[in-house]
């Protein structure tokens, strides 16, 4: 099999992407099983810019084909909040955890009509390979939409907290109460890798190894 380096430091998105990805012929490694501990500066203005500074940084030190990405939460009553500071949103020095983001979400939340809760999930996929010595590079994003509870899902999933947040009208549940089976068929990280099939295809096929 042809190896893939999953840029991730989060166990349960490398679980994800093995679900999402296993019907391809790949060997998709994470950044412990290739000794990387090196971590990127992600000082992009968007999801796209961070997913590319990501895959490029892993993609040089690994000498194998990568896939980053990067995403998070956008909602449309804190004008797009807390977006590409997803995951550094509180930025306090203090309590950063999955909770103390759900909480933020519902504190801000709180006085915001019903109608005007709209929000999404979004995520910016960037995929890295070495094609017979022409190194290419490919970009996808996707989101699923819904809108910010008024309460949260009281069960959260470690390294995801934002799906306790965002309801799906059209489902009836929230992202988080979604098996992973179930939310492999929707999520935005399948959507995104959908569009860069053909690449993951070609480098199952004998491209983008250069280990």
């Amino acid at each position: 099999m042809r190896r893939l380096l999953i840029a991730t430091t989060n166990p349960a998105k490398l679980t994800e992407y093995r679900l999402l990805l296993r019907d391809l012929k790949l060997d998709l490694v994470s950044l412990a099983d290739a000794a990387i501990s090196d971590v990127p500066e992600e000082s992009g203005a968007t999801f796209e810019e961070n997913a590319r500074i990501k895959a490029r940084f892993y993609f040089e030190r690994a000498h194998t084909a990568t896939l980053a990405d990067d995403g998070g939460l956008e909602i449309d009553a804190l004008g797009g909040e807390p977006g590409v500071r997803s995951h550094r949103w509180l930025n306090s020095g203090g309590d950063d955890s999955d909770q103390a983001l759900v909480n933020e979400v519902m504190r801000r939340m709180k006085d915001v009509p019903i109608g005007q809760r709209s929000a999404r999930l979004r995520a910016t996929t960037a995929l890295i390979y070495d094609d017979g010595g022409e190194v290419r590079e490919r970009v996808a994003e996707a989101a699923i939409e819904g809108v910010i509870a008024e309460r949260a899902y009281p069960i959260l999933r470690a390294g995801f907290p934002y799906r306790a947040v965002l309801f799906m009208p059209e489902r009836n549940c929230f992202v988080g109460e979604l098996g992973d089976e179930e939310e492999a068929k929707i999520s935005q990280r399948r959507i995104a890798l959908a569009k860069l099939h053909a690449d993951l295809a070609r480098i199952a096929a004998g491209g983008g190894d250069r280990l």
